[in-house]
């Protein structure tokens, strides 16, 4: 009768001492959680900030057709989004991306438009990466001008804009997760996600 006692009040021990494990183990996990909360497109531009008008700039596209930037171009363009995605050839994470871009293409076609820009090197490479990764479907756009306006300095760079030409969304983006993260930020009426974390 002592054994099964003593074995009960054990048991009991245990479980108790278990649950109280469980329960650290989770609060943990929910510190855990706000450290590593979704990171979104990186705000590092100092020229450019959510809320501003973007400079609005006639480029030509490499086919030779001429486009407006940073505001709408054209009856047919008129109630749509703009979204500039700065990017080169020789960037690795630029070309993981272009998958997403079509992705984001043929799903928000409604109300979005896609711009490809690039600053540098020869055309002949240029027009061989749009050939190499089936990019014929967006304006492709050869602009130094275009990227100093615009502030950029570091790829992949994405900055959307609505119809008025106003920045809603910009930064860095280095994955699907951050591309995305822009049309998360413009529901939200923030700049970066990260804006939108620091108020919580």
């Amino acid at each position: 009768m002592t054994a099964l006692l003593t074995s009960q009040i054990t048991l009991w021990i245990v479980v108790v001492a278990l649950s109280l494990v469980c329960l650290a183990l989770t609060r943990q996990l929910g510190v855990l959680h706000e450290r590593i909360a979704p990171m979104g497109a990186l705000g590092l531009n100092r020229r450019l900030a959510g809320g501003s008008q973007a400079p609005v700039l006639s480029v030509q596209t490499l086919t030779g057709a001429t486009i407006t930037v940073g505001a709408s171009g054209g009856a047919s363009e008129s109630s749509k989004c703009q979204l500039i995605f700065f990017l080169s050839p020789t960037c690795p994470v630029c070309k993981r991306l272009l998958p997403v871009l079509r992705s984001i293409q043929q799903r928000e076609l409604a109300w979005l438009s896609i711009v490809l820009a690039s600053d540098g090197g020869e055309i002949a490479s240029h027009r061989t990466f749009v050939q190499q990764h089936d990019l014929e479907e967006f304006p492709y756009v050869l602009s130094e001008t275009l990227g100093v306006s615009y502030g950029i300095s570091r790829l992949p760079f994405a900055v959307l804009l609505d119809e008025q030409g106003i920045v809603t969304a910009l930064g860095l983006v280095n994955s699907r997760e951050q591309l995305e993260s822009l049309f998360e930020a413009k529901r939200l009426n923030k700049p970066t996600i990260q804006d939108f974390l620091l108020e919580k």
